[in-house]
């Protein structure tokens, strides 16, 4: 199904900070935005690459660890830039974002638009909820998200 703007979360919410993502996408989600389809995924790359199919913008939400302060955010086009496979290759997901990204430009499949929302996550423990740094992360992300496809609408 071909999609203009699609918004990822990516993660797996029953480990800590790396529910981030979802989190994101659940409340973009519940703003039922027009012209904008909100996916959730646990972020293999094979998965984000199938979703990403024919769509013309593309946000990607993703806890990641770089040594950043928790709850650090950082944008990044990814069309002008790679991803640093330190930071956002390998986490909980097989093959994760930095991998799906690099696929999809290899492939000639990348999206004319397509932007990472990274969060510096402290915790990956199992059954943990967010911590309080990405918790207010998650908040400054959905509202920065929310005015950026407000403006593409």
């Amino acid at each position: 199904m071909s999609v203009q703007t699609l918004v990822i979360g990516v993660g797996n919410p029953a480990r800590g900070d790396d529910g981030a993502g979802r989190a994101v996408a659940r409340r973009l989600g519940e703003q039922a935005l027009p012209g904008v389809r909100v996916v959730e995924t646990e972020g293999d790359a094979t998965s984000v690459l199938s979703l990403m199919e024919g769509a013309q913008a593309v946000y990607l939400i993703d806890a990641c660890v770089s040594g950043a302060c928790a709850g650090e955010i950082r944008r990044i086009d990814v069309t002008q830039a790679d991803l640093p496979q330190a930071a956002y290759g390998l986490s909980s997901h097989r093959f994760g974002l930095a991998e799906a990204v690099a696929l999809a430009k290899i492939l000639q499949r990348l999206p004319p638009r397509c932007i990472v929302y990274a969060i510096e996550a402290a915790s990956f423990d199992m059954g943990a909820p967010l911590s309080t740094s990405v918790g207010r992360a998650v908040d400054a992300v959905v509202e920065a998200l929310s005015r950026e496809l407000k403006k593409e609408a």
